[in-house]
């Protein structure tokens, strides 16, 4: 029915609309300067919300002697607030009515992302002389404080997209950049931040985490800088300053009416934390399964150069083959990587060789869902006249954070229930959980990752084509938009 819908309203418009004045020309690129500098954003990002993700598990478990299942249930609940936390933020910015000439977007995520890169160095940190209960409330505040600060970083770099260009090729390139960016700093965390801990504090884990934390926040500001002051707001949109202030009935609403973005939004949840279960795995399975940490920036080196190289395809795969069918052949090969990497006995080549595959394939479709959610962006002002970039986005982030969440759970909980140790020899059943955690979690996930993009999401390229050339002309569904 919708995509009747579709046809509907391009072939009813009055002929006097198409001799109208474009409000936008999507057929027209915005400079490859502006593209490059929108995804230093994430890579900024990486710096600070990777970092985290990759190695505060092992910060409270290792450094600070906080239990596995205690620091479990601390990424679980805090990943849940931040979750809900979305919602404020994107309310906040979509209810911003006094928009000055550096946009809507850009000043938000500037100013949150100085403060932050401070609350990333406070999280690597442990104050001297507190209890064991005083370090679990000294890191559930710490991070929940760093979350909330995060959505309203992220929700403006992630709305930003939508309104720098509608070309679908200009989107494509930027989710490229984007992920670029952000595996680039994966990369760097992966390969420079263990070494650079040892380097910095030696056998004194907390020294060494610390110093290495600011170092990656202050870079990750810098970063930000570069997308701040390289990106422009190019898209005219129409902005209803008598509207009412956006809350929780709107933020559903938006879901619920939206059936791309609840595609994404699904399957997010499970390539977010298939992805985050491996980042976060990889030290403990280099450590433990392999028996020698130094091997862990050495995989990460090869895994992530490979899925940025990966990534650089995104612009040819999406322009002969599109978006979804990329996307869906990208999660089957991953899923099938793991699944085999799991089966097979350790062994440090043919590791490393399906974990790069499972690993690239996963990052192709990653880099491509963020032109998905722009384009889920514009669907929703198709649909009900009204653009909502922020609540939009932030529903799509509220996957991100429950996903994050989970990977957190599996992470934390397999090593809880399988009797790891920390510091010690671990059993054959830790060993076996590691190894789980590692390779079955993130290929049953790709799976399911795949069925939902081949069955759920509707939005292909054509399609999107007609609802960008409705949205030129100012129309949505049901009519002149602002009328």
């Amino acid at each position: 029915m919708e995509s009747e819908d579709v046809k509907v309203a391009a072939e009813s418009s009055d002929p006097k609309e198409s001799k109208e004045k474009l409000m936008n020309d999507s057929s027209k690129r915005i400079p490859t300067r502006q593209k490059i500098a929108y995804g230093f954003g994430d890579f900024g990002n990486g710096f600070m919300f990777d970092l985290g993700q990759a190695y505060l598990t092992k910060f409270w478990i290792d450094g600070i002697g906080i239990g596995a299942g205690v620091v479990g249930g601390i990424f679980a609940f805090t990943k849940i607030f931040d979750a809900f936390m979305d919602p404020i933020a994107g309310s906040v910015v979509d209810n911003r009515k006094k928009i000055g000439k550096r946009g809507k977007f850009r000043p938000v995520m500037m100013i949150s992302a100085v403060i932050l890169g401070i609350l990333t160095v406070l999280t690597f940190m442990m104050p001297d002389g507190l209890s064991m209960t005083q370090k679990i409330i000294y890191a559930y505040a710490a991070y929940m404080i760093w979350g909330l600060v995060y959505s309203f970083t992220n929700d403006p770099y992630g709305s930003l997209a939508s309104v720098m260009s509608r070309n679908t090729q200009d989107r494509s390139f930027m989710a490229t950049t984007r992920q670029i960016g952000s595996v680039g700093a994966q990369f760097v965390a992966g390969v420079a931040f263990i070494p650079l801990t040892v380097l910095i504090g030696g056998s004194d884990q907390r020294l060494g985490y610390f110093w290495a934390a600011a170092i990656f926040a202050a870079f990750g500001v810098l970063m930000f800088g570069v997308c701040y002051l390289g990106t422009k707001e190019n898209v005219h949109v129409h902005r209803n300053k008598s509207a009412q202030k956006e809350g929780f009935k709107d933020y559903f609403k938006v879901i619920f009416k939206n059936g791309p973005l609840g595609a994404l939004i699904l399957m997010t949840i499970f390539t977010i934390s298939a992805m985050n279960t491996n980042n976060q795995m990889m030290v403990f399975y280099a450590e433990y399964n392999l028996g020698n940490i130094g091997l862990q920036p050495i995989i990460n080196a090869i895994m992530m150069g490979c899925s940025i190289v990966g990534v650089f395809m995104i612009p040819m795969l999406t322009k002969h083959f599109g978006q979804k069918r990329t996307a869906m052949v990208s999660f089957v090969v991953g899923a099938c990587a793991n699944l085999l990497n799991f089966v097979l006995p350790d062994h440090v080549v043919v590791f490393v060789i399906l974990v790069t595959i499972g690993y690239t394939a996963l990052a192709i479709p990653n880099g491509i869902t963020w032109a998905m959610v722009s384009n889920a962006i514009d669907y929703g002002e198709w649909r009900s006249g009204i653009r909502k970039e922020g609540i939009t986005y932030a529903a799509f982030n509220f996957s991100r954070k429950i996903a994050q969440s989970i990977a957190a759970l599996v992470s934390a909980g397999i090593l809880a229930l399988t009797g790891y140790v920390a510091n010690a020899h671990q059993t054959a059943g830790a060993l076996r959980g590691i190894k789980a955690a590692m390779t079955l979690y993130p290929g049953i996930c790709l799976v399911m990752a795949a069925v939902i993009i081949g069955f759920l999401y509707k939005l292909d390229d054509e399609r999107f084509g007609k609802i960008a050339d409705d949205l030129d002309h100012g129309r949505w569904e049901g009519g002149k938009i602002g009328k």
